[in-house]
């Protein structure tokens, strides 16, 4: 496909990377900085220029593009660059990154419709990234929780401890074990490698595990898997910007019980949150400052969730909760590789909005019906919902003659309103929906898995 993409900061720097192996990307920004680091580091061309204007993006190839993701700091300018990508060179898909809650308000949701606007898509990483938070806080005891198909399919991060039951147990004897658990393990990294496990494979002590469950079983599969922890009651949140204020609306809308804190380094933006909110405590400070991090309660924390701009200060302020006493601490981190010394730092996870943005930008460009996907580990693998159609190659076989490609493991089908688990003897049928785990190598067979036949025309 050739991709155009408006904005070269963090997110779309994020993008060009994933999209740039596989597709003719050009990207454009306002400065020049930008876009010569860009271009230096990444098989993208790079243009100098105002996103929205028409001759910037006729020499970016507009004429010709299949998508342009607009992605800059600047709302209406990603609005008006999908304008004049549908008005005059009538690109096939226009997606458009919106940051201000005021656009994205309930009573405003008629904005975005076909009939108002050119934009197919609209991303908010800020409410995507409040979401993903919310559903980590709900399943404590993974460090990641991507749902599927309405939210019938769970696919759970959990790291192995020491108290883990099952380890060195042989996958396959998972299933003779607890036949009745809907779950899979789809995914182990070990020593920084990911891999897809075959029956015979064990888990270890310090595996990092790739689990799709039923979500109506992921507490008893978090049990199994040594992690029992239950959602906190208190939370302590560092920043009250967008994603801090949403995360904390969120709770008391849900949870009146739980009790929330937040550390907010602005005093103007404290008082605005304050205002904003009913039950939760508003600290005005540094989240760097111990005293202060005491006087929030994080010893008590069953959760610490560290969301400021600055992502150093998360890091090293997770760091000092976790010191203190708290339960869980997350770290919002978009562009530090602070992944492999997680352990060491003390911290159980870390939330990268990057990659909640390309999940949404995924699907629409991976080939067949894709419904959804989920880059993992940094995007060595990915997670996906794919429809199955009736001229699918694994549509109308058992699982076990399909032939499925080595680094792809199916972890979950859902067939009207049941979730089953994938075994040999099943078929798949037309309009299945399939949860799928595959290595970033094997991402084209997957798309082959689904496609669409040109006999079926």
């Amino acid at each position: 496909m050739k991709i155009i993409i408006c904005g070269a900061g963090q997110v779309g720097r994020g993008i060009a990377e994933r999209l740039s192996e596989d597709n003719d990307v050009t990207v454009i920004d306002m400065a020049p900085g930008l876009v010569q680091a860009l271009s230096d580091s990444l098989d993208v061309q790079g243009i100098v220029g105002h996103g929205a204007h028409p001759d910037v993006l006729e020499r970016a190839g507009a004429t010709d593009a299949d998508m342009i993701i607009a992605v800059t700091h600047a709302d209406e300018v990603n609005m008006m660059a999908c304008e004049v990508a549908n008005a005059i060179f009538n690109i096939p898909t226009k997606i458009a990154r919106i940051r201000a809650q005021s656009y994205l308000l309930p009573e405003y949701q008629n904005l975005f419709t076909r009939a108002n606007t050119a934009i197919d898509v609209v991303i908010s990483p800020e409410l995507a990234v409040g979401d993903m938070v919310l559903r980590r806080l709900a399943l404590p005891g993974a460090f990641e929780a991507i749902y599927f198909a309405e939210e019938r399919v769970v696919a759970m991060g959990i790291a192995l401890r020491e108290d883990c039951p099952v380890v060195d147990t042989p996958l396959s004897q998972l299933t003779e074990l607890f036949p009745d658990l809907s779950a899979v393990v789809v995914g182990i990294v070990r020593n920084d490698a990911l891999f897809v496990p075959h029956g015979d494979d064990q888990m270890q002590i310090g595996d990092l595990v790739y689990v799709i469950a039923e979500n109506a079983q992921t507490s008893r599969t978090l049990g199994l898997f040594g992690h029992e922890e239950k959602p906190p009651g208190r939370v302590v949140i560092a920043g009250g910007g967008n994603i801090g204020l949403y995360v904390a609306r969120k709770i008391e809308e849900r949870d009146p019980g739980t009790r929330v804190r937040i550390i907010e380094a602005s005093r103007e933006r404290a008082e605005s949150v304050a205002e904003a909110l009913h039950r939760t405590v508003i600290l005005h400070g540094s989240a760097l400052d111990q005293e202060l991090l005491r006087e929030a309660g994080v010893s008590r924390a069953g959760a610490y969730i560290a969301l400021t701009n600055d992502e150093k200060v998360n890091v090293l302020s997770a760091m000092l909760a976790k010191q203190e006493g708290a339960a869980n601490a997350m770290a919002l981190v978009s562009t530090l590789n602070v992944r492999p010394f997680a352990t060491p730092l003390g911290i159980d996870s870390f939330i990268d909005p990057r990659s909640v943005t390309v999940s949404t930008i995924l699907k629409h460009v991976r080939r067949g019906r894709i419904r959804g996907v989920h880059p993992v580990q940094n995007g060595e693998g990915e997670i996906v919902e794919a429809e199955a159609l009736e001229t699918s190659p694994v549509v109308g076989v058992p699982l076990r003659q399909a032939k499925l490609p080595e680094g792809v493991r199916l972890g979950a089908i859902v067939r009207g309103a049941s979730v089953v688990i994938p075994r040999g003897d099943m078929v798949i049928k037309p309009h299945d929906r399939v949860i799928v785990f595959a290595l970033k190598d094997r991402i084209a067979d997957l798309q082959h898995m689904f496609r669409v036949s040109l006999e079926y025309f």
